[in-house]
């Protein structure tokens, strides 16, 4: 018999850490564009960043089913999340809550995943997008909710698909899928409402 692998350790506080991560993420999706320091997990099994580590740390659990992209999953990774937050994989992006993508793949996934029903537009998938830096000030004009007038946000890593995936899903609202952009140990958020522009 084979000697299991133990997972990767996670959040040293569970309750404390969870809490700012989970504040961290509140704050971003408040104002789109903001970059939020998540610093509660140093490390996560490749290919897994940081930040996507600490947020399924906090917001998976034993009612939303995830799926991971072919690019990102590995055994490491997909028994990091089941063994602390007991979270059931899926093979079908229909039915997850959250999904783990990366940005260069993020447009030809992302149409595979719920956007809601105009009964209950909040049964949607959150999907978290690794890509390979984020920075403000300037890139993407971002307007909406949030936004006193407008905020600039480059992303590196994504494909320019992926804008025009998140043009068409802005324009889908109440319906769309939510986003939580991740590099290193930090993210930021593009909720439905926000429009972003070239």
């Amino acid at each position: 018999m084979m000697a299991s692998t133990a997972p990767a350790a996670g959040l040293a506080d569970p309750v404390l850490d969870s809490q700012h991560v989970y504040r961290a993420i509140l704050s971003a999706f408040a104002q789109p564009g903001r970059i939020s320091q998540v610093d509660r997990l140093e490390t996560a099994p490749p290919p897994l960043a940081p930040a996507t580590a600490a947020a399924g740390l906090t917001l998976f659990d034993l009612a939303t089913p995830v799926w991971i992209a072919p690019d990102i999953i590995t055994d490491a990774a997909a028994g990091f999340f089941s063994f602390h937050t007991g979270c059931p994989m899926t093979d079908d992006p229909g039915t997850a809550a959250f999904a783990i993508i990366s940005g260069m793949d993020g447009a030809s996934l992302a149409r595979d995943f719920s956007a809601g029903t105009p009964e209950y537009p909040d049964r949607s998938a959150t999907l978290i997008v690794q890509v390979a830096a984020l920075t403000e000030g300037h890139g993407r004009r971002l307007t909406g909710p949030g936004i006193e007038s407008e905020h600039r946000l480059d992303v590196t890593g994504v494909s320019p698909a992926f804008w025009d995936l998140v043009g068409a899903n802005h324009a889908r609202f109440p319906l769309g899928l939510d986003f939580i952009l991740v590099a290193g140990g930090r993210l930021a958020c593009l909720p439905r409402t926000t429009k972003v522009e070239s």
